[in-house]
């Protein structure tokens, strides 16, 4: 009985673990965003703050891959968990300052955000999350990026 429960149970996790991430709101410039309107594409999403020296340390190598991957069906998409929106927002505001033409791509606030099942806002940053072209998350990278993240991202890229 007991090994028949384990079975259930793991198929169960499984069955999760494919289900589409789920994600919407609203970004930081008031464009409507959904996760599920990204499908087709690999998407990284990043959840940074900026209280997090590794998060920030890492936003040029974040942006320097997204920049490399234009014309690719790839979305770097970056959650901030930051307590107060204007934060996230003055950071990036300055980001966008200092280097004019880097890469658009999606900047969000979790607290503007709709997270449902297998996805929810992290309890610790920097999380690097890989979510392939059907919408399921099949890397999950807590702490700093490591290189097996771009990895992941290249793997499932054509």
């Amino acid at each position: 009985m007991r090994l028949l429960t384990a079975l259930l149970l793991s198929l169960a996790s499984l069955t999760a673990a494919a289900q589409p991430a789920k994600l919407s709101g609203n970004t930081l410039d008031g464009q409507p965003f959904s996760l599920e309107a990204l499908r087709g594409k690999v998407v990284m999403l990043f959840f940074w703050n900026t209280d997090c020296a590794p998060c920030i340390q890492k936003m040029p190598e974040l942006r320097a891959n997204a920049a490399g991957w234009r014309g690719k069906p790839f979305e770097l998409v970056l959650v901030s968990t930051d307590r107060e929106r204007a934060a996230a927002l003055a950071y990036l505001q300055t980001l966008k300052q200092i280097e004019k033409n880097g890469p658009a791509m999606p900047a969000l606030w979790a607290g503007d955000l709709k997270f449902a099942a297998p996805l929810a806002a992290p309890a610790a940053v920097p999380l690097t999350l890989v979510i392939d072209a059907k919408g399921a998350i099949v890397a999950r990278h807590a702490g700093r990026i490591a290189p097996e993240a771009w990895d992941d991202v290249a793997g499932l890229l054509p």
